[in-house]
């Protein structure tokens, strides 16, 4: 009793960690979320983080809850995931409030500007840097580099939603999949 509870409170203290110090969206928090329950913490692996990432990004929500969800509930049942996601929106919740109190004054303010210029380019950075840990990860075939140049660019030219270039990608790999795996079960 006492080790799940121990396994609750870290999974809580991480989260928690996760969703004070990152900034910018559920993207910005890949590099933490990786550092902390793949590197750190050796939770999950490489591949179960892309996996993950992949069920998080195409299920309603936002990936960082959904994946302290996961990772709670893999590492400690219901109430793990119940204090993982917990730990990971309740900094989020109250910098909301402190922030819905006080934007009259702070939008006025000329440094606020400057403050978030500041983090939008440091979460750009957040961003490719969590790209480039998913695609090590990542099969490296000529099927996946056509997926991953089609996806990039129907959503950087296109404008298409996340969740239609998401869906059809799952699409086109059960296909695909099943066109190779039904080719060697033939031979």
């Amino acid at each position: 009793m006492n080790e799940q509870i121990n396994k609750i409170k870290k999974l809580f203290l991480v989260f928690l960690r996760i969703g004070a110090f990152t900034f910018g969206g559920g993207y910005a928090m890949i590099p933490l979320i990786h550092a902390e329950i793949v590197e750190n913490k050796k939770w999950i692996t490489d591949e179960e983080m892309v996996d993950m990432f992949a069920i998080a990004e195409s299920t309603p929500g936002v990936i960082a809850v959904n994946t302290a969800t996961f990772v709670g509930y893999k590492i400690a049942g219901f109430w793990g995931s119940f204090f993982a996601t917990l730990g990971v929106v309740l900094p989020s919740f109250f910098i909301i409030i402190l922030i819905s109190l006080f934007y009259q004054q702070f939008s006025s303010l000329k440094i606020m500007g400057y403050i978030f210029s500041g983090i939008r380019a440091g979460v750009v950075i957040l961003i490719i840097s969590a790209a480039a840990k998913l695609f090590k990860v990542c099969k490296k075939d000529a099927f996946n580099f056509i997926i991953i140049i089609a996806v990039f660019l129907l959503s950087a030219f296109l404008d298409i939603n996340a969740v239609y270039l998401l869906l059809g990608a799952l699409i086109i790999g059960i296909v695909y999949n099943i066109y190779i795996n039904k080719g060697e079960m033939q031979k």
